[in-house]
């Protein structure tokens, strides 16, 4: 495992554009903090994020870990470029004439997709943690950890989302293609999201149907493994109430949900190795 991470970062190294987007994912990773300084003024109504509960423990966990999700494309940038260059750098072949099988080389690739959603873990959890300690109103060890779970969810989304972009770039060769799949595929799973809407439109429980039947999509599930949370802080459910709203909605990480996700993990894998053992290189 080691030999063939070293071989990936060897690669990585030499790479300008890789740097450039990995360097600026975690300057935006932590540029988190700087949600601390945004304050709005309307008149008399004076809001400043950070007093507004949104760095408190153990809310923070999964805010940071949502926000920092939606970043997550500036490294799938990094991983179908690293499989694009492969084919026009011709180092792909020049590994498998190396003695590097191609179940080696479909590892190699797992195993920094696997890094990098570490990494982006470890990364999120110090920030957070940090971040958490300065501006949070609760501070005992035992509500500090709680909610550390989101975490977890954080690095099982990477990493499936990872492992998505690296099969597409195997796919089509093309990093460009490979993220316009990407795209194509979300569009295509909103389009059926609104279908089954208008097909369970006089069902009794409408959006119940439709979710039930979205969350074995892929990107459906990764979406899934860590819920919007703005609905979850204090403030808005309290302004909520006032004006006779009440949520009902769980923000916990399903553990059905994650075996959907780590199914689909597999299978990108899988299909990756099969479409390299079936391509003429």
């Amino acid at each position: 495992m080691l030999r063939l991470l070293t071989i990936e970062f060897h690669k990585l190294k030499y790479n300008k554009a890789s740097k450039i987007l990995s360097i600026i994912y975690f300057g935006l990773l932590m540029s988190i903090a700087l949600i601390a300084s945004i304050k709005f003024e309307f008149g008399n109504f004076k809001l400043h994020l950070a007093d507004a509960g949104i760095f408190n423990f153990p809310y923070i966990w999964h805010f940071n870990t949502f926000v920092a999700s939606i970043l997550k494309f500036f490294l799938l940038l990094v991983i179908v470029s690293m499989m694009s260059n492969e084919y026009s750098y011709k180092t792909l072949k020049q590994n498998l004439i190396d003695g590097l099988s191609k179940k080696e080389f479909i590892l190699s690739k797992f195993y920094t997709v696997i890094a990098f959603a570490l990494i982006s873990t470890i990364f999120v959890f110090f920030v957070s943690l940090v971040l958490g300690l300065v501006y949070s109103d609760y501070n005992e060890f035992a509500i500090i950890i709680s909610d550390l779970e989101y975490l977890l969810a954080f690095f099982i989304k990477l990493v499936g989302f990872f492992s998505f972009g690296l099969f597409l770039g195997i796919l089509v060769k093309r990093s460009a293609f490979a993220i316009g799949a990407m795209v194509v595929w979300l569009i295509i799973e909103s389009i059926f999201k609104g279908f089954l809407y208008w097909q369970f439109q006089n069902a009794e429980r409408t959006s119940e149907t439709v979710d039930s039947i979205m969350q074995f999509l892929p990107l459906e599930a990764m979406a899934n493994l860590i819920k919007e949370p703005i609905s979850r802080l204090g403030a808005v459910r309290t302004a909520a109430n006032t004006m006779g709203e009440i949520f009902n909605k769980s923000y916990a990480v399903e553990f059905t949900t994650v075996l959907i996700v780590c199914f689909w993990t597999f299978t990108f894998i899988y299909l990756s190795y099969r479409l390299l053992l079936k391509r003429d290189l």
